[in-house]
């Protein structure tokens, strides 16, 4: 069977990335309906090699018999047509964070937890986690399966592309600024981040901690176990695409960074490059374009009880976003969850 696909949000850096990856995996689609915003209507996106497509507007576009809708055009829009969507019966996966607490959508990372599929019907909608979340769960998960994950502590050193196309912009003309001795005020960030780093992604919280370190903890604990704990910082790099993390684990019991090497090894969207040498591990800029995340610079915590400490790395746009969306969407139909759609 072939599905009849809706991209929202399809001129952003996600967007085109989700119509990227659904050409490069050849998910099976009758119809793509490219659509964004009113005033991006008319504009043409690539779908494949060499398929373009014409650009609906939003506010005027019928979801009627649609599969899916991938969404991605930001939070206060996703709120809006979203359910919408989904009440035509169209099944939404959701990249913004507007969903992803509430109790009754689940929050999926394949390789995690595609179990909670099966609870997606009541909404009608499925929600895509913070890209930080994806890639750190991904590696987390067969640690917790085979050790028991008791605490994380994760700092992040997260790229521009994170904030949308026009902080990569920002980024790219600031440097250039510098090195034309020009000065150019921040619009994108609180802070100059060429040749910087800002320690704060997204709006500060009571308690201190950014909505992008909040949304680590509790998102991390309702895809694995919410009796883990975590604590996290969030920092923006002045790197385009690509999110590393320096995280440090507490287990329930010992292990030993040979028995985790091999869990990892062995795990599904897990790739190790853990040599201990010089280029022995992988950096955002190699993994950008790569559907992997991947795992280096694992070793023993001395100062915690059956501690580790890892370094890992992934790309934002891809498992961090379009790619995590559409693996949630092949497994709809692996499971056979996807329903036919109400008709237009």
């Amino acid at each position: 069977m072939a599905y009849r696909v809706a991209v929202v949000g399809a001129t952003g850096a996600v967007g085109r990335e989700m119509l990227k990856v659904l050409a490069e995996r050849r998910f099976p689609v009758s119809e793509v309906a490219a659509v964004a915003s009113g005033r991006s209507a008319g504009m043409e996106v690539s779908f494949g090699e060499k398929k373009t497509l014409k650009v609906q507007p939003l506010e005027r576009f019928d979801f009627g018999g649609f599969h899916l809708g991938l969404f991605s055009p930001g939070a206060e829009v996703s709120r809006v047509h979203a359910p919408r969507a989904a009440a035509a019966g169209c099944v939404v996966i959701d990249n913004t964070s507007h969903f992803r607490m509430e109790p009754d959508i689940p929050l999926v990372v394949p390789e995690v937890n595609a179990a909670a599929l099966e609870k997606f019907s009541r909404r009608n909608i499925i929600a895509n986690p913070n890209c930080s979340t994806i890639q750190l769960v991904v590696a987390l998960k067969p640690l917790h399966d085979r050790f028991g994950v008791r605490r994380v502590v994760v700092a992040t050193y997260q790229s521009v592309s994170g904030a949308g196309k026009e902080a990569m912009d920002e980024l790219f003309q600031h440097s250039r600024s510098v090195f034309m001795h020009e000065s150019e005020k921040p619009e994108q960030f609180t802070k100059e981040i060429a040749f910087n780093v800002i320690p704060h992604i997204d709006r500060f919280m009571e308690d201190g901690s950014t909505k992008e370190e909040w949304k680590m903890v509790v998102e991390t604990r309702k895809i694995l176990d919410p009796d883990i704990s975590v604590i996290a910082s969030c920092v923006r790099v002045p790197v385009f695409i690509g999110h590393g993390e320096a995280v440090h684990v507490e287990f329930a019991g010992p292990v030993s960074v040979t028995e985790a090497r091999a869990a990892l090894r062995a795990a599904p969207g897990v790739t190790v490059i853990d040599g201990r040498e010089d280029g022995g591990y992988m950096t955002p800029l190699e993994a950008a374009g790569e559907d992997a995340v991947f795992v280096s610079r694992i070793r023993k915590d001395p100062t915690v009880a059956n501690g580790l400490a890892f370094w890992c790395v992934a790309d934002n746009l891809r498992k961090g976003a379009a790619l995590n969306a559409v693996q949630i969407a092949e497994a709809l139909v692996t499971r056979h969850l996807l329903a036919a759609p109400k008709a237009a």
